[in-house]
């Protein structure tokens, strides 16, 4: 940024456009904080029910003012140039998305690798998905209308609306009424490792919190085993493997 500009009024065209995009990061952040006190304060939970309160009436207020300044409409309180789009446009944006979701996480924990070390860097990580799991489950359920206990099948449901399922490949083997086996088949992370030539990433302290919070979140009577995941040995056809039962 310029060093002569004292004011914002100063600034140039290309360093307001900066600053804007710094404003919306802090909007980001003092969201995530709001969420992460109330969280501390009263409970998941709770928390859970007030973010939906809150993040209902934030994004409305908010794509309503931006609608006015860019020049878009609103439709539905979805912008109407999302809904101009086709769907394949739509489709390639929601996987972009996803990945960006990944390489943001990717980049935290690179981050905390650099500046504290992996041992730092994986409890950060675990410690991450017991709070992101059960809050996209939450999402996932709200967005699918699912019950309050869905069962394996609404299990199977979720699993399919997760941000993974748009950059990995994954499937499901039935064992009957009372349980399945889901096996990621395809793994983004550590196919770029085999890539480059380098061991499989050991994400099975991770999985076991991401996969037994997010099936518990579904539905409480869901146990998760695992079947085998990094560090791990386990077939070509996947890397890590879940057995969901009731």
């Amino acid at each position: 940024m310029s060093e002569k500009a004292d004011r914002v009024e100063d600034l140039s065209r290309e360093d307001t456009a900066r600053l804007i995009m710094d404003m919306f990061h802090r909007i980001i952040i003092h969201y995530a904080l709001w969420f992460t006190e109330v969280r501390h304060q009263v409970g998941m939970e709770k928390a859970l029910d007030t973010l939906k309160i809150a993040s209902d009436r934030s994004i409305g207020i908010q794509m309503k003012r931006l609608s006015k300044v860019l020049g878009f409409q609103m439709q539905d309180g979805i912008p109407s140039s999302l809904l101009d789009m086709s769907k394949e446009s739509l489709t390639e944006l929601l996987n972009t998305v996803a990945v960006n979701w990944l390489a943001n996480d990717g980049v935290w924990f690179q981050a905390v690798e650099f500046e504290s070390g992996m041992n730092d860097a994986k409890r950060c990580n675990d410690s991450c998905w017991a709070h992101f799991s059960p809050f996209e489950a939450w999402s996932i359920k709200k967005y699918l209308a699912l019950p309050q206990n869905p069962g394996l099948e609404g299990l199977k449901k979720a699993l399919g609306f997760r941000l993974y399922a748009r950059i990995n490949t994954q499937s499901f083997i039935d064992e009957g009424p009372d349980s399945f086996i889901f096996q990621m088949n395809e793994c983004r992370v550590q196919y770029a490792r085999k890539r480059k030539g380098l061991d499989d990433y050991p994400c099975k302290s991770g999985g076991m919190v991401e996969y037994t919070y997010f099936a518990r979140s579904i539905d409480p009577r869901i146990k998760t085993e695992c079947i085998g995941c990094p560090p791990d040995d386990h077939p070509d056809e996947w890397y890590c493997a879940w057995r969901f039962k009731i």
